[in-house]
């Protein structure tokens, strides 16, 4: 009689002679949870579209649920960011296809939001800027490559590196994690199912199982909607702990167009309650800069003496109106 070991490891032998070369991957993507096959939607082509988009609507309902019971590690890996940024890290994302394409997205966010500095928040992605919008052959499969682009930043044991991959296993995230790891800086392993490579490879796994996709092996859905979720969550979260919000307003907007022009004001108004007059010379001193606008009139200082006490506190509005307080 054949025992169900001898029958996985004959089914698994047979899967890697397979004349097609891939037996092995496809036998590895077989077990995970993101590349499930779900034979109850395998009609859902002959549903009409409302009801295609309820069923859809009410897979990715499930997300926030998934993300909900990760809170705890990705708090931690937040507070472990924010601590190495606060002395001058870095924060990297890099991953392949989908999954990098929203560290990008998320990167690319920062600067006009925190009035961060391109170089301080960085989306690599396997293929370079290209693979943005065309896909890049073979550059996810390489863990060299991605190692060579940490290298290409001078990776430093102060930056914080997040592997971003749905499946857990993408070379590229792995790879980027282990040799950041290597080199002593922060790493982060964003992925959506349990026991992966890359939760392994990282300090803080962060593993987000929202289960099988609508369509099989899409993860840009619901996989996609958690990573975005939780990067989210490591860069608002991560600024909120660095001073670059007062409250829920964004002191640190870069006003590089009129809608944020116009959004600085109001969030002067909002944390101030001053006046227009009072609103636009405050900005007039400070050269456009919210945050030491609103210390200027909550304060009762000057453009420069704000500027200094901000520089004083790191950055941090609180830490610097109740210096002025206390003087």
């Amino acid at each position: 009689m054949t025992s169900t070991t001898d029958a996985n490891a004959d089914a698994t032998d047979a899967n890697a002679a397979t004349p097609d070369g891939y037996g092995e991957l496809r036998a590895q993507l077989a077990t995970l949870t993101t590349e499930a096959f779900r034979p109850e939607l395998a009609e859902i082509d002959q549903l009409p579209t409302a009801e295609i988009a309820r069923i859809m609507n009410g897979e990715d309902s499930t997300v926030p649920a998934a993300v909900a019971r990760a809170l705890p590690q990705i708090a931690a890996a937040i507070d472990a960011t924010a601590e190495r940024m606060a002395r001058g890290g870095r924060l990297i994302y890099a991953g392949a296809g989908t999954a990098g394409r929203l560290g990008v997205l998320d990167a690319s966010e920062c600067p006009p939001t925190f009035n961060t500095d391109p170089s301080e928040i960085i989306g690599l992605i396997a293929g370079g800027p290209s693979a943005m919008v065309t896909a890049v052959e073979g550059a996810e499969d390489s863990k060299e490559l991605a190692a060579a682009d940490l290298d290409g930043l001078g990776l430093t044991a102060d930056d914080t590196v997040v592997g971003i991959s749905a499946s857990g296993r993408t070379p590229y995230a792995v790879g980027a994690v282990e040799h950041a790891r290597s080199l002593g800086a922060l790493t982060l392993g964003l992925s959506c199912n349990a026991d992966s490579a890359l939760g392994a490879a990282a300090e803080h796994g962060l593993e987000i199982v929202v289960g099988p996709e609508l369509l099989t092996g899409s993860t840009r859905l619901k996989a996609g909607t958690a990573q975005k979720l939780v990067l989210n969550m490591i860069s608002t979260i991560t600024m909120i702990r660095l001073g670059k919000t007062y409250g829920n307003l964004m002191v640190d907007v870069r006003a590089s167009n009129e809608k944020l022009r116009a959004r600085s004001r109001r969030i002067v108004a909002l944390a101030t309650g001053a006046s227009d007059q009072e609103i636009e010379a405050a900005l007039t001193a400070t050269e456009g800069e919210v945050k030491n606008a609103v210390l200027t009139i909550l304060g009762g200082v000057d453009g420069p003496t704000a500027s200094r006490l901000l520089t004083e506190s790191h950055g941090h509005l609180r830490a610097a109106l109740a210096a002025v307080h206390t003087t």
